[in-house]
């Protein structure tokens, strides 16, 4: 009983102390003079984004942030010159973050405006302008996968972004920019849609020979005998080049399932680096041949029982890593442009007419 008259006294005197100003009472602080107008920035899209997707009509996620000195009163966004939507209630009114879902973006250029309002009435407006690119169409039969490499690594038939490894850049190449090799640099994508009983690469390449041996293309089976230095040639490919005196000289090998096929060509397959050309660089594989290709022309064939895809899951571009790494065979610094896959065996004419459609 005592202990609850203690009780009761202290919140009595608790009460009284409040109301005798113990505690201070709120009160207003003038913010100052309205003197700057709101500051905008468009996280997304940014000025000159290329949207790519597989439809030709999608949504989009515009984000921006809005801040004021003293207070936003309204934001409005607009695209193509109609107005979408328009803000006035936010929890914060110096900083404004928004995301706002456009449903319904179609193929061709626009043009983002965010305008911001103040209390006191003054404006900002920020523009961006970006293109949603109509949906690539595969340009020959057979086409499962096609990287232009134009400023970016998107793979457009199936719209996917490759895993980036090291640092590898931008050139100017056969048609627009091409892929830059760098040391430790290289491309990964999966292989799920492109593996089937026959198998085509066809790609523009300008080869630097150093370092004096590189991987190009490799599609293969982890190794569980040597895991941190794979070598398994048993299944997929592995598409490469090595040395040949002053020269580079292509090869590939293919795995059957039980062992591997080599196709070596000698010196109808090298190229030399001081030439500093471009040149197209092509094989083939169905269930009884493989062929090599330079130029159109071939300089490696001969039978073959067809591949085993067993366990190849990672397509590798630019290098031999991460599943052909024991003999050497890593970053290729050459330049690569226009690469495309196909899920059937091209013949030589099919082969010709893609170089000539592609060539300067």
């Amino acid at each position: 009983m005592k202990k609850m008259q203690i009780i009761l006294l202290a919140v009595i005197f608790a009460f009284a102390g409040c109301t005798d100003s113990y505690i201070d009472d709120i009160v207003a602080v003038d913010p100052g003079p309205d003197n700057a107008a709101p500051e905008i920035l468009i996280n997304f899209p940014i000025e000159g984004a290329l949207i790519r997707v597989v439809e030709d009509v999608t949504s989009i996620d515009i984000n921006f942030e809005v801040r004021d000195d003293i207070e936003v009163d309204v934001v409005t966004i607009s695209l193509n010159g109609n107005q979408l939507e328009s803000f006035n209630d936010f929890l914060d009114y110096r900083r404004v973050v928004k995301t706002y879902t456009y449903p319904s973006l179609g193929n061709g250029e626009h043009i983002l405006s965010i305008t911001a309002t103040d209390k006191s009435g003054k404006s900002t407006v920020e523009t961006v302008r970006f293109e949603k690119v109509e949906p690539y169409r595969p340009v020959y039969e057979g086409e499962v996968f096609y990287l232009p490499f134009d400023g970016d690594y998107t793979e457009l038939v199936n719209i996917r972004n490759a895993n980036v490894s090291g640092s590898p850049g931008f050139v100017n190449g056969i048609s627009g920019r091409a892929y830059s090799g760098a040391s430790n640099a290289y491309l990964t994508f999966p292989t799920a849609g492109l593996l089937g009983q026959e198998f085509s690469a066809v790609f523009w390449y300008k080869v630097n020979a150093s370092p004096d041996r590189a991987g190009l293309l490799v599609i293969g089976p982890p190794d569980p005998n040597n895991p941190n230095n794979p070598n398994n040639r048993s299944k997929g490919f592995r598409f490469f080049r090595e040395a040949a005196g002053p020269n580079q000289r292509f090869k590939l090998n293919v795995g059957n399932g039980g062992s591997d096929n080599w196709f070596d060509g000698g010196d109808a397959a090298d190229l030399n680096p001081a030439d500093g050309e471009w040149a197209h660089l092509a094989f083939t594989i169905s269930g009884s041949q493989v062929t090599v290709y330079i130029n159109g022309e071939i300089v490696s064939q001969g039978g073959f029982p067809g591949i085993d895809w067993t366990g190849c899951d990672v397509l590798s571009i630019g290098s031999g890593a991460p599943r052909f790494t024991e003999w050497g065979h890593l970053s290729d610094q050459s330049y690569f442009d226009e690469l495309r896959l196909f899920n059937k065996a091209l013949s030589q004419n099919e082969i010709r007419t893609i170089i000539d459609a592609e060539k300067p």
